[in-house]
């Protein structure tokens, strides 16, 4: 891991690895990635909060070499408005792509104009510089569509760019469908899936929950990314889960998958 007043810096100045990607855990289920020209942030979550387990590993200020930042969904360790506002205000030509149900109200909240932003849905991509970025909905318990235009407020996204191809799967369980959505690329170098599972308990608290560790390495082991990270366990004392036990996991019944846990602030290549 880099030292803390050297990480960021680092990791928007290092050469690209040939062929590949660099990325970058923050915490929770934020994570930058740098293709060739293009810093891409995703549910970066930098605002302080009294109850995270993890202090924030940088300030939206570190990150002026941001061009796109990606939001899955509407919670706080998702879209961080506060840092958001500030990203939009230190760095100009960042671009913030969001479920386009959002829009307006999201770029209201943080000060920014709209043609700063891109909604994306389902089954929608668009291209940035040298990226194409594709829309997968997330059933976050429940994919609340809207009843009327029948977009989706959670989504997860598939990022194609020179060295990778990268799947976030943002906020989701497994659902009907999902295989089948994420097989339609030939290969998926970076599985990015939340592991905190869910119960009766929590929904009852309004904690509205993702896939256990269990239906996480299964989804790993019918999609067959090359590398598989969990995330979504580490931030919050009563939203949490072992990640050990997701990698045992995988080693047990998908042992030519990889599957590691990520360190914060740790530097690492895709593809």
């Amino acid at each position: 891991m880099l030292s803390q007043s050297h990480l960021v810096g680092e990791f928007l100045s290092s050469p690209l690895p040939a062929g590949g990607v660099w990325g970058f855990w923050i915490g929770q289920s934020g994570f930058f990635f740098r293709f060739a020209g293009l810093c891409v942030a995703i549910d970066p979550f930098l605002s302080d909060h009294p109850d995270r387990l993890v202090p924030p590993i940088a300030g939206p200020d570190d990150f002026k070499g941001v061009d796109l930042v990606i939001g899955t969904h509407d919670h706080l360790d998702h879209i961080d408005r506060n840092a958001w506002s500030e990203i939009a205000r230190t760095t100009a030509r960042c671009r913030f792509a969001v479920p386009s149900i959002l829009l307006p109200g999201l770029a209201s909240d943080i000060g920014a104009s709209m043609d700063r932003f891109i909604g994306m849905d389902d089954g929608c991509s668009f291209v940035d510089h040298a990226i194409r970025v594709t829309g997968i909905a997330a059933a976050h318990e429940f994919f609340d569509q809207d009843a009327v235009s029948g977009r989706y407020p959670y989504l997860g996204v598939v990022i194609e760019g020179p060295g990778a191809t990268i799947y976030h799967a943002g906020d989701t369980c497994v659902y009907g469908g999902l295989v089948e959505r994420l097989t339609a690329w030939p290969r998926i170098d970076l599985a990015i899936l939340p592991i905190n599972g869910r119960s009766a308990a929590q929904l009852r608290r309004g904690i509205v929950g993702n896939m256990t560790y269990q239906e996480a390495a299964d989804l790993a082991g019918a999609v067959q990314p090359r590398l598989t990270l969990p995330c979504h366990w580490d931030m919050f004392a009563f939203n949490g889960e072992d990640p050990e036990a997701f990698v045992a996991y995988m080693a047990a019944k998908y042992p030519h998958l990889a599957a590691r846990v990520p360190e914060h602030g740790d530097m690492f290549v895709v593809g």
